[in-house]
């Protein structure tokens, strides 16, 4: 067997870092393919499989390679409370691509209009895979595979389509757009194939997809406060969306 870091040498250069326990384990349940994974303490890592993830336990057991503390720590920028880190590869854009182009799509698709906060896109893209979204697209200059967004992600990047696209590459479908000056959200029913589109926390959205917005929409929100946390403004609206007729998501998820 070749040896666990001649083998995260050869991938580290274009593979997807997935820190700790959890992203690996959602990973491995949304199909990714992980040539490498290591674990400073291999029966813990299966004990926590063994209660949490049971469903992946056999692939884990397969999987995980102990290696020293010292080793696991020059891999990974910030060692994470499991002591487990793994690599698995990216999904091809053109296979996202074909996702979100898809028709009739069954969920809608979020974009985040030149995002500026790499937790916060983590967050929203668990969010999106939470609600069973089609997809998650950014405009702007932020990479929505940078490894602190697929570490707010824990791992559920590939349970959902992530690409970064320009405004006018977006997937077809109606497109809402989130804004202050659109009419209350309470009031519309989101279809399934919408294009839900939120701007920045600090600017909103850019004037170009303004602009494109077939409707603007606005979240309650109690006078003289400012805005909601991007990842909070997702979730009310897939929320509302899955309330006024879209998919139903599971009424139990897996740990």
């Amino acid at each position: 067997m070749t040896d666990p870091l001649t083998r995260w040498r050869e991938h580290a250069g274009s593979a997807v870092l997935l820190d700790g326990f959890h992203a690996l384990k959602h990973a491995l349940r949304f199909g990714a393919e992980v040539p490498v994974a290591v674990t400073t303490d291999r029966p813990a890592a299966l004990a926590l499989a063994e209660e949490l993830a049971g469903d992946v336990r056999d692939a884990l057991d397969a999987l995980l390679v102990q290696v020293p503390a010292r080793t696991y720590a020059s891999l990974v920028q910030r060692p994470h409370p499991t002591g487990v880190a793994a690599l698995a590869v990216r999904p091809s854009r053109e296979a996202n691509l074909r996702t979100l182009g898809r028709a009739p799509r069954t969920a809608p698709v979020v974009v985040l209009d030149n995002p500026r906060n790499l937790g916060n896109a983590g967050a929203v893209i668990r969010l999106a895979a939470g609600f069973g979204a089609t997809g998650v697209v950014t405009t702007g200059t932020l990479d929505p595979w940078h490894p602190t967004v697929v570490r707010g992600g824990a791992g559920l990047h590939f349970a959902t389509a992530v690409e970064h696209l320009g405004v006018d590459e977006l997937p077809a479908g109606p497109l809402f757009a989130l804004d202050p000056e659109g009419e209350d959200i309470r009031g519309t029913k989101l279809p399934d194939d919408a294009v839900l589109a939120f701007g920045s926390e600090r600017s909103g959205l850019s004037a170009e997809l303004r602009t494109r917005a077939d409707h603007l929409l606005a979240l309650p929100m109690r006078p003289q406060v400012s805005s909601y946390n991007l990842a909070t403004s997702v979730a009310m609206t897939l929320y509302h969306w899955s309330l006024t007729g879209g998919a139903s998501a599971p009424a139990r998820a897996l740990a």
